[in-house]
């Protein structure tokens, strides 16, 4: 049944906790707000100071964020633990960016993406239109659907609160981290938030356990599971398998499942995965700018692996409990009739509510605040880092593009006022690793995956979706309805490399000269590099950035409100009147900042705990083949 206002209600035990955690959170990210402030480099890699465990926590929360909780919940409560390959793949992932992709990103001396392939082919055609379209989908992907997430829960634990009331506030206090204090706040607040999320899941997956009676007790309950409204039929030929709509799937307890199986096909999984997962965890600004926040490589491959035992942990603490709260509440979280499920949760199906369901029913006064305060870390630290890197590429790849002389300061300013506006694929990983690809190549190689993904898209939801029961009524055609989007993600992948190969095979190569320290194979060079020219009429390198001249004289004749402004930008270190390295200075430190020299210990400890982790990965995933 349906939860009542009563389960809905949160005591005043709950809005201490809430309150506690906007305290701690808010004092950490004040705190840290003021520390690698005054410079492009630190503002936006905090300086490349951070030690391993921020850096792996801040991994971990940039990508777990509320949909992680709403969503991840809500497939294991619809389809059983499938959905946890998205989290193990990514610890064999991590380690990739950690020993194949960072090295050569911080010897390129790179802040994002899009400059690294600016660096690689020359021009600006691919850093353009990578930086727009990073910035297109951030804002219609991964901040829309952590809002989304975000207030499906709050509806359930808070109906009587204005819900865009609660989204500006929790967006408010993002952008007092990320506006302020750059990478190093974002990076702290994510550390904390990351301690609050594993507390708070942890207490919930135990309590769950305890509920339902155990681990072997869910695995037995799971697969009676459905809802009494529900029609289920019994097929004898099929092991006495269940079948029909609400019916959980025999596969439930499964991570290789059938190739043809709709929601998770083994082909898909380990090849069209590990493709879109590259993308991701390796060339996604989000993810890389964490890792090259790091002090040295060695603390960035720490941090690679501190996240990857993290990742083992949502299995447990998101999928587990949407079963265990399908267990618990079928009629509500596996309803399958539209209509009933409309009255319970006011979509077409509910088991996005598996998570705020088990939440608000099963957890006593005092843990329901923590457990919001856990949604709330998850999609702060996700906004947080997302609004971060956005205003990372646009400072650094677009504004930098049409004022090639900017300053410190202006960059400083322009990614602040970024944040503020915010708040209201396959080339990365062949061109880190090969020589031979050409702009031309690398940049019709784009254009094609372009087309062919937005016809793709266009085309799959020009048809109306049906629900369970009704497929039959569909007219959409085989090459929709029956290629996965993994399987085609791996047709997409092909297509786009032929294109690149056969173009670059009849384009010039690059020559050596330019290719210095941006492939894995040459990253220790210690040769002059020669920037490729950009191909228009403008200066091929902009000049470099000037010291600023002070405002006024004395800082503390300043009125109070251009105090406060340049301490929001950051700026209030950065006045003309401050000392200047010297030439031989900055040489020494960007040659410090661009090491990639590792002790010998360090590395083979690392090298040893990689391969640890791996085969803890390994092991997971065979024992629920």
């Amino acid at each position: 049944m349906a939860s009542t206002d009563k389960d809905s209600r949160l005591h005043y035990g709950d809005w201490i906790v809430i309150a506690g955690y906007f305290v701690a959170v808010i004092t950490v990210g004040l705190l840290s707000s003021c520390r690698n402030r005054g410079s492009v480099g630190g503002y936006f890699l905090a300086g490349r100071s951070m030690h391993w465990i921020p850096v792996g926590a801040s991994l971990f929360a940039s990508n777990i964020g509320s949909g992680h909780f709403v969503g991840l919940a809500g497939s294991g409560a619809s389809s059983g633990i499938g959905i946890a390959v998205f989290e193990i793949s990514a610890v064999f992932i991590l380690m990739l960016l950690g020993w194949f992709f960072v090295p050569v990103y911080v010897a390129a001396g790179v802040f994002t993406m899009p400059e690294y392939l600016k660096k690689r082919f020359g021009g600006q055609r691919i850093r353009i239109y990578l930086s727009v379209l990073a910035l297109i989908l951030y804002v219609f992907t991964k901040i829309s659907a952590d809002l989304y997430s975000g207030a499906i829960f709050l509806t359930q634990a808070v109906p009587e609160l204005n819900l865009y009331v609660a989204i500006i506030i929790l967006l408010g206090i993002a952008a007092l981290f990320t506006i302020g204090g750059g990478l190093t706040a974002v990076i702290w607040t994510d550390f904390i938030q990351t301690v609050i999320m594993i507390l708070g899941a942890f207490v919930l997956m135990i309590m769950g356990f305890i509920e339902v009676g155990g681990y072997q007790e869910l695995e037995h309950k799971f697969f009676s599971a459905y809802p009494n409204t529900t029609i289920a039929h019994l097929n004898k030929d099929d092991n006495y398998s269940y079948t029909g709509c609400g019916i959980p799937p025999k596969n439930s307890y499964h991570l290789v499942r059938a190739a043809d199986d709709g929601d998770l096909p083994w082909p898909g999984v380990f090849i069209g995965l590990t493709i879109s997962s590259v993308w991701y965890w390796c060339s996604d600004q989000v993810i890389v700018q964490r890792a090259l926040a790091a002090k040295n490589l060695s603390h960035a491959k720490a941090g690679c692996i501190l996240a990857g035992y993290l990742k083992f942990l949502p299995m447990w603490l998101m999928v587990f409990p949407g079963m265990i709260a399908r267990v618990l509440y079928p009629d509500d979280v596996a309803c399958a009739d539209p209509a009933i499920c409309q009255e319970v949760c006011g979509q077409d199906s509910c088991t996005n509510i598996a998570f705020p369901t088990l939440v608000l029913r099963l957890m006593p006064n005092g843990l329901r605040g923590l457990m919001l305060a856990v949604m709330m870390s998850a999609l702060i630290s996700s906004l947080t880092s997302i609004f971060n890197s956005s205003s990372t590429i646009f400072t650094m790849d677009i504004w930098r593009r049409i004022r090639t002389n900017a300053s410190d300061v202006e960059l400083m300013i322009v990614g602040s006022a970024l944040s503020m506006i915010v708040h209201g694929s396959a080339l990365y990983k062949c061109n880190v690793l090969l020589f031979h690809f050409t702009a031309q190549g690398s940049f019709y190689g784009l254009m094609v995956g372009l087309v062919i993904g937005i016809i793709r898209f266009a085309w799959e939801y020009s048809y109306t979706k049906y629900p369970c029961g009704e497929e039959e009524k569909s007219s959409m055609p085989d090459i929709i309805s029956k290629v996965h989007y993994l399987h085609f993600g791996i047709i997409l992948f092909g297509i786009v490399t032929i294109v690149t190969v056969v173009i670059t095979l009849l384009t010039p190569p690059i020559d050596d000269v330019y290719l210095e320290r941006l492939t894995y194979w040459n990253r220790f060079s210690t040769r002059e590099r020669i920037d490729l020219p950009d191909g228009d009429s403008k200066e091929d390198k902009p000049e470099p950035m000037q010291a600023p001249k002070p405002y006024q004289d004395d800082y503390d004749t300043l009125p109070w409100y251009k105090k406060a402004w340049e301490w929001i930008c950051g700026i209030e270190k950065m006045r003309g009147d401050e000392p200047q390295l010297t030439d031989a200075e900055m040489k020494a430190l960007e040659e410090k900042q661009t090491s990639i020299y590792e002790d010998r210990y360090w590395r083979r400890f690392l090298n040893f705990h990689a391969v640890v982790l791996m085969t803890l990965g390994a092991f997971l995933w065979g024992f629920y083949a």
